[in-house]
């Protein structure tokens, strides 16, 4: 029966319209578009819906549209979003985007609180293993928007396509469903360093008005007593005493709920923004926020060689040098400084999140579907000329906010003899700035850590939103269309900041909840070496391949990947 269909041209379950044949786009071996294994990528979009319409049979009583006119529309609506990509540097800028959506998600958690609490327990030791943090990653990031633009694929979907062993997804899927349950609990650490700062700059009730007096008068005994430190005599022995009394005074005042009612109203707040909010207000509000305050704190570094925190060269080259710090009492800078790793610049997280942003900025889309032509040969490589722009570029922007961040720590908190944690992390960080703006220290610092961690927030759970959205269509819990993925991306958004606030009730440990993620995703680091190994030699287009200098610094990514992400799983797992 059915080769009697086929053969009057009537299109059946199993028949393929003659552009995936051999004598259309090539075979499977050249394009992976035609008998699909089930690790094979798809078409996507409106070039899918066009070809699925003339394979699916037509209802009883239809009319069947003609074999010419469903090629015709195949053809028209394939190619209605695409463009020719920008080829100046003005027009390009113009398309730029998901970089800083990616850089607006990551200052709040690895810059402001995991960078500086290194550089406080570290020193300058460790600068070179942060600046390598932020730039090796780049690679990898490329490399999974380059599969993303040639094959219009999800991020979680590719991965999905790598080898080894699965149970409904593969193994990379199921870890990345764990990491991002401690992703919602690092959520709610950066949630409560928003809360802490809020209850500091306005208490909402008498007993959080007398806990900020308390450790506020705490806080600055300790900076007077780290001061004083070299000079010694009987002054220091009185700032001492003094700083001991305000510390038990302080443990005796009960921490009050004020951070946390204004976690509430910032989690409900960002709650009703997710769901109504786009692509447009997430990039607008990101950039705006990472750009002003990142800005200010690079100037904040520079003016701070005017004050006694200044920083010398020696100091600069001791933290070039290579070199690991050594274990303090009580405090391991280097355990500190690998958990960091994995948050620092681009996280494992991050680095999944960003094909998604390229996707919906329309980089894929734009290109239009894969046919083998000459043609999008040529917008393909001009989109991912774009995407090379917008990756290298976010990535000098966070490299910059990380070293000052990190600076910063180590200037002025590690010569004090403060480290951010518990309760008082927010207090702890703002005396980074009281060098240079003295009384004025606090109420800037609070206005421009409110700015970066919520823009962290609110941009991390959008894009941690449509990655459960995606990843719940791959365990087959919706229909994996796109506008079940659309829907599913909706309640996500909602759901996600309320989640995260309840783990904060629960833990009430903002840092350690921020660097439990940083751990988990230091693990993942070595798993996506792999993926993007993969994508890079096995998946990769001929015609898009890059040279041996970009692939020399991807297996050095990887082997960066490998080396940290190692040392995390033993020290999380072994020890």
């Amino acid at each position: 029966m059915g080769r009697r269909r086929r053969a009057q041209g009537i299109p059946t379950r199993w028949s393929r319209p003659a552009a995936l044949t051999r004598g259309g786009i090539p075979d499977a071996r050249q394009n992976r578009f035609t008998t699909r294994g089930k690790h094979e990528p798809r078409l996507r979009g409106a070039a899918e819906r066009a070809i699925l319409s003339t394979l699916t049979p037509s209802p009883p009583n239809a009319t069947a549209m003609p074999t010419e006119a469903a090629a015709q529309r195949a053809a028209i609506d394939a190619h209605a979003d695409v463009q020719e990509p920008p080829r100046r540097l003005g027009p390009t800028l113009l398309k730029l985007g998901p970089g800083m959506i990616i850089a607006g998600s990551i200052v709040g958690s690895g810059e402001l609180i995991a960078t500086t609490k290194v550089g406080a327990e570290a020193g300058f030791a460790l600068l070179w293993l942060i600046i390598v943090g932020c730039v090796i990653k780049v690679f990898a990031q490329v490399e999974l928007g380059r599969y993303t633009v040639t094959w219009a694929e999800t991020p979680l979907q590719a991965l999905n396509s790598v080898p080894g062993p699965r149970a409904r997804v593969n193994w990379l899927i199921w870890y990345w469903a764990a990491m991002t349950l401690l992703i919602v609990t690092q959520q709610g650490g950066i949630l409560g360093g928003v809360g802490q700062a809020l209850a500091i700059g306005v208490p909402l009730t008498a007993a959080g008005a007398e806990y900020n007096q308390a450790y506020e008068a705490l806080t600055r005994a300790r900076v007077e007593v780290a001061l004083a430190g070299d000079a010694g005599g009987a002054n220091l022995a009185a700032l001492q005493s003094r700083a001991e009394a305000l510390a038990t005074s302080a443990a005796a005042v009960a921490e009050p709920m004020d951070a946390y009612i204004w976690a509430v109203t910032v989690a409900i707040l960002t709650a009703l923004l997710l769901y109504v909010g786009r692509y447009g207000l997430i990039q607008a509000v990101s950039t705006v926020l990472v750009i002003g305050f990142t800005a200010v704190t690079v100037i904040t570094v520079i003016m701070l060689q005017r004050t006694p925190f200044a920083m010398t060269g020696a100091e600069i080259g001791s933290g070039l040098s290579f070199k690991l710090p050594p274990y303090r009492a009580g405090v391991d800078p280097l355990a500190t400084a690998l958990a960091a790793f994995g948050i620092i610049g681009l996280g494992a997280s991050e680095l999944i999140m960003y094909p998604y942003w390229c996707l919906e900025k329309g980089y894929a889309r734009q290109t239009g579907p894969r046919d083998g032509s000459a043609a999008w040969n040529a917008r393909a490589r001009g989109w991912m000329r774009v995407m090379y722009t917008d990756a290298w570029l976010s990535m000098i922007v966070y490299t910059f906010a990380t070293v000052a961040f990190y600076l910063l720590g180590a200037a002025v908190l590690w010569q004090i003899g403060l480290n951010p944690e518990g309760s008082t992390m927010i207090r702890t960080l703002s005396e980074m700035y009281v060098p240079v703006f003295g009384a004025w220290a606090q109420p800037f610092f609070l206005f421009g850590a409110i700015a970066v961690l919520y823009s962290t927030f609110f941009v991390a759970a959008a894009g941690n939103a449509r990655m459960v959205a995606d990843g719940l269509g791959l365990f087959g819990l919706h229909e994996g269309t796109e506008a079940s993925r659309t829907r599913w991306t909706r309640m996500a958004s909602v759901l996600w900041p309320l989640v995260a606030l309840c783990v904060l009730l629960f833990v009430r440990a903002p840092v350690a909840m921020v660097l439990a993620s940083g751990v988990a995703q230091a693990v993942m680091l070595p798993m996506l070496g792999i993926a993007v190994l993969y994508f890079r030699y096995r998946r990769s287009d001929p015609g898009l391949a890059p040279g041996k200098l970009w692939d020399a610094m991807l297996w050095l990514s990887c082997i960066g990947f490998f080396v940290v992400g190692g040392w995390a799983a033993y020290n999380a797992f072994a020890r």
